[in-house]
């Protein structure tokens, strides 16, 4: 881990190697089924290129959180309690989180994670410019691997673990519940998580929101091999593929390729892998869960769901979970 001083706060920095990134993508190509870790989308342009994709008509999961937050902002405020220590991994821009720390009473600390550095960077000197009696202490890690929760100069009352966006979404279940437990671990003894859900809905709805009429989702998703050509020494022909969003209905989930317009070879440090035509990459599954389903895989974690806030659609819904093994 490195610590540097950026700004107006500091910097603990773990994030991922190139060595680290290199195997987990030859890895991930040698499958049966090719795949890309979904967590490589966000270099710098992936990032600034999904707050776009947020704006978009056709994207609903951003505006219906926010709606679900602005109407039940002081229920959330007041189960997350005074004197509160903020942790969101995968925080991008945290312009969600603004919205809760105006709400919050006395918030000690928030520690953003996030694995893109520089949109990290950025979004942490804001924050510690927007409230200076706010303790900022972002962490670039990816937040499914260890890394150390930093100590804030004034003792918090309480931590809880803001996960808003559906992110847990990208998780099969075995995987969301491994995560939903290391949230518990990082949120401690008499902590919380406050976890956003995209919830099922109408296939056809699903399909337009991964796969925008401006095409920005398609950009997204081929920048990622913008981003290995230039990280990995590989040759990645742009123009040989293309962006498809397809809802498996059998996994309940909304999934993302990269499908080869043709045969080809493509190198990556030295490796080397063949494509047929129509063959793909798949690049995210974003899985949609009921209310319902989503408490049973949290009680699966040991976690309880104490709340539940959702729209009037039920598009979306906002959970707000305790460990089902403290104290009451």
């Amino acid at each position: 881990m490195q610590t540097s001083e950026i700004l107006s706060v500091i910097l603990r920095d773990y994030h991922p190697q190139a060595d680290e990134m290199r195997s987990e993508v030859l890895a991930s190509l040698s499958e049966p089924q090719k795949t890309l870790p979904c967590k490589f989308f966000y270099d710098a342009k992936g990032s600034l290129l999904f707050d776009a994709i947020c704006e978009l008509p056709e994207y609903y999961l951003t505006r219906t959180e926010l709606g679900i937050m602005e109407t039940h902002l002081g229920a959330m405020a007041a189960a997350l309690g005074e004197r509160l220590m903020l942790v969101e991994p995968g925080s991008g821009s945290s312009v969600k989180t603004r919205l809760l720390l105006e709400h919050l009473t006395e918030p000690v600390a928030y520690v953003p994670v996030d694995i893109s550095r520089e949109h990290l960077i950025n979004a942490a000197d804001r924050l510690n410019r927007q409230y200076p009696l706010l303790e900022v202490l972002p962490v670039c890690a990816d937040f499914n691997q260890p890394f150390e929760v930093p100590t804030p100069a004034r003792a918090a009352a309480r931590t809880a673990v803001y996960f808003p966006g559906s992110t847990l979404g990208n998780f099969p279940p075995a995987q969301a519940i491994a995560l939903l437990r290391h949230m518990r671990r990082l949120a401690g003894v008499g902590g919380a998580l406050l976890v956003g859900i995209d919830l099922r809905k109408d296939k056809a709805l699903l399909e337009r929101a991964y796969d925008d009429a401006a095409g920005v989702t398609a950009v997204f998703n081929l920048n990622l091999l913008v981003r290995i050509n230039r990280e990995l020494d590989a040759d990645f022909d742009l123009n040989r593929f293309h962006h498809r969003a397809v809802f498996n209905e059998k996994e309940g989930c909304i999934e993302m390729h990269l499908v080869s317009t043709t045969r080809q070879t493509v190198r990556v440090s030295g490796s080397r892998f063949e494509f047929k035509p129509g063959e793909y990459i798949l690049s995210e599954r974003s899985y949609k869960h009921t209310p319902e389903g989503f408490a049973t895989l949290a009680a699966r974690a040991g976690l309880k769901v104490e709340q539940q806030w959702t729209d009037d659609r039920r598009y979306f819904c906002i959970a707000y979970l305790t460990s089902a093994e403290d104290k009451t």
